[in-house]
């Protein structure tokens, strides 16, 4: 295998923890994804740093009727320069309720001594179910 087919193969692993972590309410996990000052900009918050992004996931009060949490991460677009990279995934959100809501990931990533990590993840809602499971959130 190429070092570039290599290189894609942990991008996309690490967009796959980030997504099975928070899922299963991992945070640290998912936080340890990014960066030491790495972003994660979502509606409403923008938290820096994997302690930040942590509480900040982790703050709020949990909807009780929420049962069941899956994302889907589909697409993505990678591209890879040295060490740095970008990456553009759409993402669809299954709860108990079925389709809840979908978006793009905006994803800048760099190669760290401890392999590739989120540097600044942007999250943009496309669209949110009428009966969805989270927040009213911000859509473009």
């Amino acid at each position: 295998m190429d070092e570039l087919a290599i290189h894609r193969d942990a991008i996309r692993d690490l967009l796959a923890r980030y997504t099975y972590n928070g899922d299963r309410g991992r945070v640290a996990e998912l936080a340890a994804c990014f960066t030491e000052d790495g972003v994660l900009e979502y509606p409403g918050a923008n938290p820096i740093g994997p302690e930040a992004i942590a509480a900040s996931l982790s703050s709020g009060t949990r909807n009780p009727e929420l049962k069941f949490v899956r994302h889907h991460i589909t697409n993505p677009m990678i591209d890879i320069d040295g060490d740095t990279a970008t990456a553009r995934s759409y993402f669809t959100v299954h709860t108990n309720i079925g389709p809840d809501h979908s978006g793009t990931y905006d994803d800048r990533i760099v190669l760290t001594i401890d392999g590739w990590r989120l540097a600044h993840r942007r999250v943009r809602i496309d669209w949110q179910s009428d009966t969805s499971q989270f927040r009213p959130m911000v859509t473009r």
